[in-house]
């Protein structure tokens, strides 16, 4: 079954490469495009597309007021922002708004194309450079990562194993890497992660690493 992808950005030259080389693939195919942000809205519900590819700035509703919307509707697709623009404001609102992912346009053909994939399999992609920026802006956070003794109160549902298991993620950490540490199976890591963004009524692991910098969970150091 093809993965249904929505494609919105102002710029008509644009959107005609990103169709172009999605619609190439065996496993995806295209089923709308939009030229700004509330046709994004109006055809995500329309056309209940798996995955939105989403440009930031469109005139009038931008990409990240339209995020906003199609990721607070029930069943919503998932949402992977595309832009030229590699700035802190943008990462910080994109993912707050209910973005899976956020990458930049001078990316690879092939690096889109398993950003699509990822996203659709309901994890999250960053780019490199926007990992950076999320990471410095927390480390330069006064108290970041310095919890107290007690267990916060918005992890109380939480097993001690979860709680072990989230700052891990939110460092960025993949399933093999958190499983070698604490010495348990990749499957077993998977559950507990499936368990704890139930738990917390996290979609994914974007909205985890947020949830788990707001609290004060991960240290990072500061990039140098």
């Amino acid at each position: 079954m093809s993965l249904r992808v929505l494609v919105a950005d102002d710029q008509g030259i644009v959107r005609a490469g990103f169709v172009a080389v999605i619609d190439a693939e065996a496993d995806m195919t295209v089923v709308g495009e939009a030229a700004d942000g509330a046709e994004a809205v109006r055809l995500a519900e329309e056309l209940a597309p798996d995955v939105v590819l989403m440009d930031v700035r469109m005139p009038g509703l931008d990409g990240i007021a339209a995020t906003r919307i199609i990721t607070g509707r029930p069943e919503a697709p998932r949402v992977l922002v595309l832009t030229t623009f590699d700035l802190d404001a943008y990462v910080f609102d994109t993912l707050r708004a209910g973005a899976s992912g956020f990458l930049l346009k001078d990316i690879e053909p092939d690096e889109l194309l398993d950003g699509i994939r990822v996203v659709a399999a309901g994890e999250s992609v960053l780019a490199p450079s926007a990992t950076r920026r999320l990471i410095g802006h927390y480390a330069s956070r006064p108290g970041a990562g310095l919890p107290g003794s007690d267990v916060p109160r918005e992890l109380s549902s939480l097993t001690s194993r979860e709680r072990g298991v989230l700052p891990l993620m939110a460092s960025g950490l993949t399933n093999a890497e958190i499983a070698e540490h604490l010495g348990i199976t990749i499957g077993t890591v998977k559950s507990h992660i499936n368990a704890l963004l139930r738990k917390l009524d996290l979609r994914d692991r974007v909205q985890a690493t947020i949830f788990a910098y707001d609290l004060g969970l991960v240290h990072p150091n500061p990039p140098h």
